[in-house]
């Protein structure tokens, strides 16, 4: 009898599942572009909450913390390959794309004496530069890093961007096919296969990063690239054209002969259903085909745009109408183009534009379009010096981007004593912090405090309407006079007397006068205008007087106070660097920044009950790390769970995106909430 028993893992074995789990997620990781050094990651809060009855939204201050400056270096391709050559070939050029893979500007150094780039096989290397116009070729304004007598900065080079680096060869007359021409730029010794970003070492061979700026040091990198030798296709493109100058509204003629000046015939590729070697001619920028000509049988023409790549384009043997439509020509030279053969010159003639600008040149550039004894696509470039060296996508590429009568009566006067009181709406006798001359009623704008941050000041005026009750507690009717004596600056007061039909302004020293019988009451309209320019989520009082006129020293205050929103958010940051790279609270790529938004309802808390008094309800705080200000959301990601303080929800609304709800926050009341974000 087999009994077969289920083993627990091993410590050993789960340890060895935990390493695997932990390089997979590092791998993952590195999928999300590198935050660049120097980058200053902003991030503000926003919130939108209500009084009950009116809707407000506000902005916390901002806070920032800057990325330091991490070196890398990647030298391609790696192991990579140039298409064939031939014995006693010269002129080949091995092309090395040089990327700046750090976090910030950096340049890269070339060793002296041509010492960066080494060859292996049957060949010389003839001559090695930094490609500073990016035209695939040598010319005179490239910076030569093979005979230089001292090393060799490159200029800056942008986060991701990159150069690259030429680098000639002519092959050995004696080289036979199979037999390999190697290129090396650069001699990093580890990180097989892609010998990218390494600690630089002052190496014999070395390219490396220049900047001592970053928490990681000089980086350097190696790249590779090998040419087969073969008996093979050449083909190579000639092109003659006037040197000019020529009129506006005149006619340029264009020459065009392709050669194979290999050892085995070039055979064609397939256009519109016909299989030939194409000699492929855009029509120049600033200028039309002119009609009447002749072409080769079999010619074709199309209008797709040049930034098609030429073998990618809709191409039909009819010239399309209107002919000024037309954006390439292609002109069939045979189904085959044999070795050391030549095909006869084509001309192609356009007309040059008028009412352009006549200092810009007219730039015509082709390719000759076939295929090798390997079945593969070969190109070249109208007018260089190297065939078959690929370029022509490049190339097509170019230039392209608001009374009643009554008896006699005897009087006996009283002596009046008038006493008044003023408060709140229907509160005449409420008690402020101190007395019932501080009694207050607290409301706020809506207006000129969107997306102002703590600090800031109203980008528009406000106007708020406030109902005050005054209570005739004198011993005889009483005529009151209502005035301001405390107005914040530029504001402006009114009282109506008559619920709001009409208004008579008392800042300013201005008064109104209003009658109240013997034990009653009654309400007036306080209307204040704030200016713009005043401090966002700040109360500013505006003191109500109401004066007895049977006894003009009894007087009441009551205070209105406009608040310009009454919802602060405040926020802050820490930066944990865990990485090790750079120290504790470097915020590097890696590092995590914790977010802190205190959010407080500012309003006045005390008094009695019968102050009116702001709590905000429905309050919505808003972190959004793609909305400017913000930019958190492309340099971080999401570090842990959101928490609240408080009694507030917070939902994850996206990877960048987080809402934190709190039903109500009473005056005075605050609490924090919080979340972390990874430095990509």
């Amino acid at each position: 009898m087999n009994n077969t028993q289920t083993k627990p893992l091993s410590t050993s074995t789960f340890v060895r599942v935990l390493i695997a789990l932990a390089i997979a997620f590092a791998f993952a990781a590195r999928t999300v572009a590198q935050t660049p050094g120097g980058t200053t990651i902003s991030n503000q809060a926003s919130a939108t909450y209500s009084d009950g009855t009116n809707s407000y939204s506000t902005v916390s201050n901002t806070v920032t913390v800057t990325v330091s400056n991490v070196s890398g270096l990647a030298i391609t391709p790696d192991a990579g390959s140039n298409p064939t050559v031939v014995a006693g070939q010269t002129g080949v050029l091995y092309n090395f794309t040089v990327t700046n893979t750090g976090n910030f500007t950096d340049q890269v150094r070339f060793l002296a004496s041509g010492a960066s780039v080494r060859v292996v096989g049957p060949g010389t290397i003839t001559r090695a530069v930094i490609d500073v116009d990016n035209s695939s070729t040598i010319n005179a304004g490239d910076t030569d890093i093979k005979t230089n007598g001292a090393d060799v900065l490159s200029a800056n080079i942008a986060q991701n961007g990159n150069i690259h680096v030429l680098v000639e060869v002519s092959v050995n007359a004696g080289a036979t096919a199979g037999q390999s021409v190697q290129i090396l730029l650069g001699d990093a010794a580890s990180g097989s296969p892609s010998y990218d970003n390494q600690a630089a070492d002052s190496s014999a061979n070395e390219v490396r990063t220049v900047s001592g700026s970053s928490v990681n040091g000089l980086r350097e990198a190696r790249g590779d690239i090998s040419a087969n030798v073969v008996n093979d296709t050449l083909l190579q493109l000639s092109l003659t054209a006037p040197a000019g100058p020529v009129d506006l509204g005149s006619d340029i003629t264009y020459a065009w002969q392709a050669c194979n000046n290999g050892l085995r015939d070039a055979s064609g590729v397939t256009l519109n259903g016909s299989t030939q070697v194409y000699i492929i001619a855009p029509i120049p920028v600033n200028t039309v085909l002119k009609s009447g000509q002749t072409f080769p049988a079999g010619t074709l023409y199309t209008t797709s745009a040049l930034t098609t790549a030429p073998l990618s384009a809709t191409w039909s043997s009819s010239a399309p109408a209107p002919l000024s439509s037309t954006t390439r020509i292609a002109f069939p030279v045979g189904a085959t183009l044999t070795a050391g053969a030549c095909s006869s010159s084509i001309n192609l003639v356009v007309t040059v534009n008028t009412g352009i600008n006549a200092s810009i040149p007219i730039d015509e550039i082709g390719d000759v379009f076939g295929k090798n004894s390997l079945n593969s696509t070969i190109t070249d470039q109208s007018g260089d010096n190297t065939p078959n060296n690929g370029d022509s996508n490049a190339d097509f590429n170019e230039g392209y981007v608001a009374g009643a009568g009554h008896g006699v009566i005897q009087q006996t006067t009283l002596k009046k004593v008038g006493t008044v009181l003023i408060g709140p709406s229907g509160a005449p006798a409420a008690v402020g912090p101190t007395d019932n001359n501080d009694d207050y009623t607290n409301k706020s704008v809506n207006t000129g405090i969107a997306g102002v941050a703590p600090g800031g000041v109203t980008t528009a005026s406000g106007q708020l309407v406030y109902v005050n009750t005054i209570q005739n507690t004198g011993n005889a009717n009483d005529v009151y006079t209502i005035d301001a004596p405390t107005v914040p600056a530029g504001f402006t007061v009114e009282v109506s007397t008559n619920g709001g039909a009409s208004y008579t302004t008392v800042s300013g020293g201005g008064s109104v006068n209003l009658a109240i019988n013997f034990g009653n009451s009654a309400n007036i309209n306080v209307r204040i205008t704030e200016p713009s320019g005043k401090t966002v989520l700040t109360g500013y009082d505006t003191v109500i007087r109401v004066t007895s006129g049977n006894t003009p020293a009894a007087n009441n205050k009551t205070i209105d106070r406009l608040y310009t929103g009454f919802v602060r958010l405040d926020k802050t940051s820490s930066v944990a660097n865990g990485t090790g790279v750079g120290g504790a609270t470097d915020p590097v790529p890696g590092a995590v920044i914790t977010y802190n938004i205190t959010y407080t309802n500012v309003s006045t808390s005390n008094g009695d009950a019968n102050c009116v008094k702001l709590t905000a309800s429905s309050l919505v705080i808003t972190e959004d790390g793609l909305a400017a200000p913000n930019n958190w959301g492309t340099y971080t990601t999401n570090s842990g769970s959101p928490s609240d303080s408080g009694s507030g929800t917070v939902v994850t609304v996206s990877a960048t995106k987080y809402t934190d709800t709190i039903a109500s926050l009473a005056p005075g009341a605050s609490a924090v909430f919080t979340f972390k974000r990874s430095i990509n």
